[in-house]
């Protein structure tokens, strides 16, 4: 090995880090940290955020960038800034960050000006991938961009495989705009190789070696054309070269799978946001309202502060059931998001819900997930369930196919309260709370179906979460192991509901 290389190696130990990183992240920075372009290929819960932070601190502590663009999905790019950077971002960088937000005012225009202003900090502006389908998000990065010696970064960088949506094409424009790139996904290839095309385009045109995604299509997929709805239409038949492809991407990336990290912990712990509706705005406010006027100078009793609770939590989640015992639905953002989750995830995954309206619509909506082509991508037979409708006699028979490595079944979806004890489901090393319920043994209990012995895999829990309403209290709650009912009585009321 050449000195060069080797003192390169000792830097990256030796550096300042705020949080001591595994190996399998120092591996990573080491091949990648000074790369104009590279991808980090690393399965959902392997670190691959604290990896990029790592890189832009030392870059900038090398002189060689005073600015960074982080994009992000919706549900997750607020995490930037609240948790990832907090945590990881070392103390001794002096920076200034601002999260994009559609709304304006006086106090987040200054925010916004701060990224312009001639100083020696690091400027960070992290925007959502939605923000670049429009014309002012996207001339507001590359002004960004364009006064700063930048980092640009695409986290879940599958957001931007479609090679027509116009956000893809601004975000690889915007590519352009800076000296480093770095892609960030755990499922580069969500429902085909060809995904890899346009993620790789935005590093560098030139990664690939084609020129056009027609060229690198008709290389890597075999087309045949088929009539659908009175029209021809070229499908992907099947796929070809594909070792030729992983040998053409393995210069600029890194791969890792949770089962590669012998030094995980064994419970990772991850949120995703999900943004309430309009519809559910109004509604929550309604109900809030009226649940403190109901409790206004009045001793609270459990069992009337845990009804109103879940009255707030169910809008939360999309729906609420009246007074008559009707369910109403309302317009609702959750199931997207899981369904996003879904797509980057790989391998089995149980889903728990707390309410059995909500697993009914779960089960129903994966059902008929499409792909391009309008072919079913998973089916009701990827799919049992494990809650008070199931029969009885069938449960053990899921659980079997569930556990079957060569089984169809992939999603395992049920709710605490019925499928949260005595059973195992080692088979998935991701866990996704759909919902949460109030009781915190439940919530363990449930936890443990996948983590229990006959688990080789580190595991992976995400909570989907509405910040600023119950649905974000009741998860902290639970997180920090705290009795629900004892928090929520009398003067703390108000500021739980």
């Amino acid at each position: 090995m050449s000195t060069q290389k080797e003192n390169i190696f000792m830097d990256i130990r030796k550096y300042r880090f705020k949080t001591k990183p595994y190996e399998h992240q120092l591996v990573a920075l080491e091949r990648s940290w000074d790369k104009e372009e590279f991808a980090y290929f690393l399965e959902m819960g392997v670190g691959k955020s604290k990896i990029l932070i790592d890189n832009i601190a030392i870059l900038y502590d090398k002189g060689l960038i005073n600015g960074t663009l982080i994009i992000a999905p919706k549900g997750v790019y607020g995490n930037w800034e609240s948790q990832e950077l907090p945590t990881h971002l070392p103390s001794h960088i002096q920076h200034k960050k601002v999260l994009w937000t559609a709304s304006t005012s006086k106090a987040k225009d200054k925010e916004y000006q701060s990224l312009f202003e001639s100083t020696y900090d690091l400027h960070i502006l992290i925007m959502n991938v939605e923000a670049l389908s429009t014309p002012k998000g996207y001339l507001f990065a590359k002004k960004f961009l364009n006064c700063h010696k930048a980092l640009i970064a695409v986290d879940e960088s599958t957001t931007i495989k479609s090679n027509k949506a116009t956000r893809t094409k601004n975000v690889i424009a915007l590519g352009s705009f800076s000296k480093y790139r770095r892609i960030l996904t755990g499922s580069p290839v969500t429902k085909s190789p060809l995904d890899l095309y346009t993620q790789c385009k935005f590093l560098n045109e030139n990664l690939l070696g084609f020129s056009s995604y027609l060229t690198f299509q008709n290389r890597y997929a075999h087309m045949v054309r088929k009539l659908f709805g009175g029209k021809h239409v070229w499908i992907v038949q099947n796929y070809q070269r594909l070792d030729e492809l992983a040998e053409i991407i393995k210069p600029f990336s890194y791969r890792i799978l949770k089962e590669d990290c012998l030094d995980l912990p064994d419970k990772i712990y991850m949120k995703r946001n999900v943004e309430l509706t309009d519809e559910q705005e109004r509604a929550y406010s309604t109900m809030k309202a009226a649940a403190i006027a109901m409790f206004e100078g009045k001793i609270a009793k459990a069992p009337h502060v845990l009804t109103q609770l879940m009255r707030l939590h169910q809008i939360t989640c999309g729906h609420l059931k009246t007074e008559d015992g009707q369910i109403m639905d309302l317009k609702s953002n959750r199931i997207k998001e899981l369904l996003k989750i879904l797509d980057e995830t790989e391998g089995k995954v149980i889903i728990w819900a707390n309410y059995i309206h909500d697993i009914e619509k779960i089960v129903k909506e994966i059902s008929n997930v499409k792909d391009e082509n309008g072919n079913l991508l998973y089916g009701s037979d990827s799919i049992v369930t494990y809650y008070g409708a199931t029969e009885s006699d069938k449960r053990q028979e899921y659980i079997n196919k569930f556990q079957d490595p060569n089984s169809k079944v992939r999603f395992f979806v049920g709710n605490p309260q019925t499928g949260g004890y005595g059973i195992t489901l080692t088979a998935a090393n991701t866990v996704i709370y759909y919902s949460n319920g109030y009781d915190l043994e439940k919530r363990l209990q449930s936890e443990d179906r996948a983590h229990r012995i006959g688990q080789k895999k580190a595991v992976t829990y995400i909570d989907l979460i509405v910040e600023k309403t119950v649905d974000e209290k009741i998860v902290k709650a639970l997180r920090k192991k705290i009795d629900i009912a004892s928090q929520i009585m009398g003067e703390e009321l108000k500021d739980w509901i």
